[in-house]
């Protein structure tokens, strides 16, 4: 397959603004990748599943560089383009239009080519790692022509501009081979998040109904979790979850996927990152406490101070997230517990499926509970409004975010908003956002990003629903600083102008805020009143943002309370 046909599904893509046009166009392209079914990992801009860590690693000098190598102009000429047109795409089609380089052969990119150049591209490593990317990202620079180096460009820089997520991909693949079918795109849906593979669903979508209807959970690999949905009140938990429900105290900590194939065990946030390595505590004591040969397990990981036995705010433990050297250090200066509240898969038998009060069981059987080392969630099980609120204020007491409500007889739901398991919090206004764009500080904050442009989801797009200034800090010790933000966005940013950066939506962070409100200003028409960050989340990736209808509910609800104190 020759590259310039992926480049024109891109262009009818971007041309394209309905979500169910966007659908069609790739329903009518998967067909043509029967036996070569990772290509489809191209169409979000990768070339590896999304359970894979591995990136390219590209800034943007860097891809200047490759333009001007590859074109003869100047890195000061690719950087003038820059500021001019925003997009390293747009230049590169502007300059390799009228390039002073020319390959030495005609030949045509092919698909498998660009593939596995960018494959080895993100697998470089070590001495020199650098240049031979440079080397790589030059030569495929030089054979494609100007449209194909605009798609690879943007590919390297993660921003296709094609308006493309995983539920377009999802249900192009349900119209492509099962006409749109309601019950397969369920299906579809839920085997992604056990497997997190397109290529690997595209395989069973490329074999019929069939291999859809016994899929499991593959150990060693991460899934999309289940979610729960935000109440108000315990009668709202109740209409939720049913009678009687589980209750469990609701952890300040992050979630993880701790998962072994019987050989190793792994650790993945909520975002599918591995973190197993900053760690090892956690791997020692799952190792030595967990009565089962192969498992997959959904936890939280707390923090607390060894001095009081006190538990901690995650903006305590953030740091062990992110921190990849001197972790022994971290290990004792911030010890961890692990509270497991769910089981997926033991011993080689796949526990989706049954009720949550069945796999309540098992992960009693397998735990070996040790204080401040690894033990069950806090859980209490009753149709009582009064226990419930004694069990709530308890929580809250010893400092828990609040509780969890669970359906008991539910099955386990990977990846989305369920009716069957619910969160109850103290009325604190916040919002998990990512942030799309931002703005250079001045006087001491100069030449550093410092207010940022956060955006909630709606399907497949990010739109604004405010801009943050405040909240973050000047010190490390302190939490989450300003200067910490700023080195995580310049690898991110994708365009410049007089008034910002746009930046590749990858950072998510809490907000809170004092109330929402109609705005014309944002592409939400929302705006965020005395918005400020109160976490940076590095756990967390953009499935797990508040989404339109989100606050469309909080709006709705502020009003209804409204109304209710003026009767």
């Amino acid at each position: 397959m020759l590259y310039s046909e992926i480049v024109a599904v891109y262009e009818e893509l971007a041309d394209t603004s309905g979500r169910i046009d966007k659908t069609s166009i790739i329903a009518a392209f998967l067909p043509k990748l029967k036996g070569c079914e990772e290509y489809a990992y191209l169409l979000r801009g990768r070339v590896f599943a999304e359970y894979d860590s591995r990136e390219f690693g590209i800034s943007t000098q860097l891809v200047i560089k490759a333009i001007s190598r590859a074109s003869g102009f100047s890195n000061d000429e690719v950087i003038l383009r820059f500021k001019k047109l925003g997009d390293l795409g747009d230049v590169a089609v502007e300059l390799l239009r009228h390039g002073k380089q020319n390959s030495l052969f005609s030949k045509k990119l092919t698909v498998e080519h660009v593939f596995s150049s960018l494959q080895k591209i993100a697998s470089v490593s070590g001495d020199g790692a650098v240049d031979k990317k440079l080397g790589v990202i030059s030569e495929l620079l030089i054979e494609a022509d100007a449209r194909e180096a605009c798609y690879i460009v943007r590919t390297l820089l993660g921003d296709l501009r094609i308006g493309v997520a995983d539920a377009v991909l999802l249900g192009a693949i349900a119209e492509a081979f099962f006409l749109n079918d309601k019950d397969m795109l369920d299906k579809i849906q839920r085997t992604y998040d056990l497997v997190t593979d397109f290529a690997q669903v595209l395989k069973f979508a490329f074999s019929g109904k069939d291999a859809f209807e016994h899929v499991s959970l593959i150990p060693g690999r991460p899934l999309n979790v289940m979610l729960a949905t935000k109440v108000y009140d315990i009668d709202e938990a109740f209409d939720v979850c049913g009678k009687p429900a589980a209750f469990e105290h609701k952890y300040d900590g992050f979630r993880v996927i701790i998962s072994s194939d019987g050989k190793k065990i792994h650790l993945f946030t909520r975002r599918l990152e591995d973190v197993t390595r900053q760690f090892p505590d956690i791997v020692s004591v799952v190792s030595k406490h967990i009565k089962a040969k192969s498992f997959v397990l959904d936890a939280e990981v707390v923090g607390f101070d060894s001095k009081k036995n006190k538990y901690l705010p995650f903006e305590a433990i953030s740091q062990r997230i992110k921190r990849k050297y001197n972790i022994d250090e971290l290990i004792v200066k911030l010890p961890v517990e692990l509270k497991i509240f769910d089981v997926l898969y033991v011993n080689g038998e796949n526990k989706v499926e049954i009720p949550f009060i069945e796999r309540r069981k098992i992960i009693e059987k397998i735990i070996d509970e040790v204080p401040w080392k690894i033990s069950l969630s806090k859980q209490i099980v009753t149709d009582s409004v009064d226990e419930v609120e004694k069990f709530y204020h308890d929580a809250l007491k010893i400092g828990e975010e609040g509780i969890m409500i669970k359906n008991l007889q539910s099955a386990y739901v990977s990846g989305r908003y369920v009716g069957i398991m619910a969160k109850l919090k103290p009325n604190v206004a916040d919002l998990d956002l990512v942030i799309v764009g931002a703005e250079y500080g001045t006087g001491k904050r100069a030449g550093g990003l410092t207010s940022f442009i956060v955006a909630c989801c709606d399907g497949d797009k990010f739109l604004e629903i405010g801009k943050v200034s405040s909240g973050l800090k000047e010190k490390a010790s302190e939490g989450t600083t300003y200067s910490e933000i700023d080195a995580l966005l310049q690898p991110l940013i994708v365009s410049e102008n007089s008034a910002g950066v746009t930046v590749k939506p990858k950072v998510v962070v809490s907000v809170t805020y004092q109330n929402i409100q109609s705005s014309p200003s944002y592409s939400s028409g929302f705006a965020l009143r005395f918005p400020r960050i109160s976490h940076y989340r590095p756990e967390r990736g953009i499935h797990d943002i508040a989404s339109l209808s989100d606050i469309k509910a909080e709006v709705l609800k502020t009003t209804r309370k409204a109304v209710k104190r003026k009767s």
